[in-house]
């Protein structure tokens, strides 16, 4: 394993920096600053060809210009709170409203904007640090948070998140890396697997009803194999709302050290396992990604990757009966990501 760093651009005065972990095997993650984005993850294929299985942008201007949040770290609400406001022990907080419909998404975008700091690193990991301001989009308290990435010699990747606060507020922090398992092109013949008996549907404006409801007879059944092709044109009005999955999905019991989800390629022969210590995970299949050029070139268009986003439930602060994530003062917010591919 080994470590190296190197400058990826300027914003605002503020150095960028490229972190980049090396395996063994020649395989490798890097991460920049801005954002605490992952920012490329290249693993060999079953031809040995490396490819880089993150979408993204090469250069810093077109993250900060044109980005879909690829890559980056969300917060501190990670997804949706409905019209951007919550009440909490009576008081009434508003936030940040930067959707149309006047919802908060990924809490008004401060965690993927703002330049972390260096923390500390070994060879195989690089831990940011970032100080979200008391009151900062309307979030009460002040807030210290942390994100390591590690990559090991098994093609592991594993990020672990703190968080920590002054005051009691709502966490919610998650990567929102789109992988694409044959590194371009569109994923609907990838494979995917989904420990889940229900998911959240939801309403016009994609809150959460407060419905959990059962995934069988649905499109939303992942508990066996399938393509990401087979139903999402399905004739579904959840799927026609969001144009392909946009949804969160009740993991169930993983205790038994059992994935959260697995991801397949046939073309690359490439499995991706996802283990998580958080209740739920957004499925999203880049449904409105923009026709743009991404790196190397390569278009990144609708399909053309898909996140699964660790996470407490969107709209949470707002529905009392969803696991809660209201975190007090002192009090930490502890998650682990990890994801680990090998060939079939």
């Amino acid at each position: 394993m080994s470590i190296s760093k190197e400058v990826f651009g300027k914003n605002k005065g503020k150095v960028i920096d490229l972190y980049t972990i090396k395996s063994a095997k020649g395989n490798y993650a890097q991460v920049i600053s801005y954002g605490a984005c992952l920012q490329s993850l290249c693993i060999a294929d079953k031809n040995n060809n490396l490819i880089d299985l993150i979408l993204g942008f090469d250069d810093l201007e077109s993250h900060l210009t044109l980005s879909d949040f690829q890559g980056q770290t969300v917060g501190r609400y990670a997804n949706r709170i409905a019209k951007g406001q919550f009440e909490m022990d009576g008081k009434l907080y508003k936030l940040t409203q930067n959707e149309e419909n006047g919802n908060c998404l990924h809490g008004g975008g401060e965690f993927s904007h703002a330049v972390w700091d260096y923390l500390e690193s070994d060879e195989s990991s690089v831990t940011l640090s970032y100080l979200s301001p008391k009151g900062a989009h309307g979030f009460p308290g002040e807030v210290k948070a942390k994100v390591k990435y590690s990559f090991t010699d098994q093609d592991e990747l594993i990020i672990d998140f703190h968080a920590k606060s002054d005051e009691k507020t709502p966490i919610n922090l998650t990567n929102h890396a789109y992988f694409n398992l044959a590194g371009s092109g569109h994923v609907l013949n990838h494979m995917l697997t989904i420990n889940a008996d229900f998911y959240t549907p939801t309403d016009s404006d994609n809150i959460p009803t407060g419905e959990l409801k059962s995934v069988l007879g649905t499109p939303f059944d992942f508990r066996k194999s399938k393509r990401l092709a087979d139903d999402i044109g399905a004739d579904d009005d959840q799927l026609k709302n969001c144009r392909g999955y946009d949804h969160n999905f009740c993991l169930n019991d993983s205790s038994d050290g059992s994935p959260a989800a697995i991801a397949y390629c046939p073309e690359s022969g490439i499995k991706m396992e996802l283990f998580t210590d958080l209740p739920g995970v957004q499925l999203y299949t880049g449904n409105f990604l923009k026709e743009i050029e991404g790196k190397g070139g390569k278009k990144m268009g609708p399909h053309h990757g898909f996140c699964l986003e660790t996470q407490y439930y969107p709209d949470t602060p707002n529905q009392a009966h969803f696991p809660q994530c209201f975190f007090k003062a002192g009090q930490a917010f502890v998650s682990k990501s990890t994801f680990a591919f090998s060939l079939v």
